[in-house]
């Protein structure tokens, strides 16, 4: 029982270099982006922010194709998403416009901090029981690209320094919001790429790869608010759904009670049944 307990737990007989190496360079990333933002170059930070996403998407994409997946490998990439889609994120958003809001603004600051880190506790618990191929609630990745791409965006239409404006307020606390909630969005894990697609698919892909070369900024900022309207978007379609069903279901069950009621047997109807 011992031996399998340390086969489990990836440690005894070591680690895998590749998909853990990945790991460390999106901490790495996210630790610049928190060292940028402390001497006020928020666009570094924010594309060092981007970089830390695009890591951590890819050590577990990975992993999976590699079958190097390892309850080490997990729990790591829990403890670095908290720091770069976390800490980072809510430091660099603080930083660049937040702290003009006073108390509203870093209460902001810390509920995104603290509810992306819940999100990724209730993920390793929830791990084997939520739907596959759906994330129960906003994942912390993606509420961190539209942080980053926000901040990319206003300096490319011009911007300098800082800013301030209440719709970043609200978007933190929104973000913080739809980490902790029930909120399904899909997690993209089961996209194969060695798997064969319709011609058209590629085609698609091709597209979208040169508009986000084109204009990454622009592209990358649409990207991330699709994807987090998504969520409430699909929540409200399913639930509309499920009313017209049950609205068809009553509707049917109410037409066949009526049938029943026209097939009855007259003198029965008139009380004049047998005996």
């Amino acid at each position: 029982m011992k031996e399998r307990k340390r086969r489990e737990d990836g440690i005894s007989r070591g680690v895998y270099v590749l998909p853990n190496l990945i790991t460390s360079c999106s901490l790495f990333a996210g630790f610049y982006s928190i060292a940028a933002t402390y001497t006020g170059q928020f666009e570094k930070a924010a594309m060092a922010i981007i970089a830390a996403v695009v890591l951590d998407g890819l050590d577990g994409r990975i992993a999976r194709m590699t079958q190097t997946t390892t309850k080490f490998g997990v729990e790591y990439d829990s403890l670095v998403d908290v720091v770069a889609c976390g800490v980072a994120p809510a430091f660099l958003v603080y930083g660049w416009a937040l702290s003009r809001f006073g108390r509203w603004g870093w209460l902001a600051a810390f509920l995104y901090l603290i509810c992306g880190a819940l999100r990724l506790a209730r993920f390793n618990v929830q791990v084997n029981t939520v739907e596959r191929g759906k994330f129960n609630g906003l994942p912390i990745p993606a509420a961190a690209t539209f942080v980053a791409s926000m901040i990319l965006l206003f300096y490319y239409l011009g911007g300098s320094g800082s800013y301030k404006h209440v719709a970043v307020l609200l978007s933190i606390y929104v973000l913080a919001f739809l980490m902790v909630s029930t909120v399904g969005y899909d997690s993209f894990k089961d996209l194969e790429p060695l798997r064969r697609r319709p011609f058209n698919t590629l085609v698609v892909f091709i597209f979208l790869a040169l508009l986000l070369v084109a204009e990454p900024q622009v592209m990358i900022f649409l990207f991330s608010s699709v994807y987090i309207v998504s969520g409430p978007v699909g929540e409200l379609v399913r639930a509309l759904r499920g009313r017209r069903r049950q609205e068809i279901t009553d509707e049917s069950e109410k037409t066949a009670h009526g049938n029943d009621a026209d097939g009855e047997d007259p003198r029965e109807a008139r009380g004049e049944g047998k005996g």
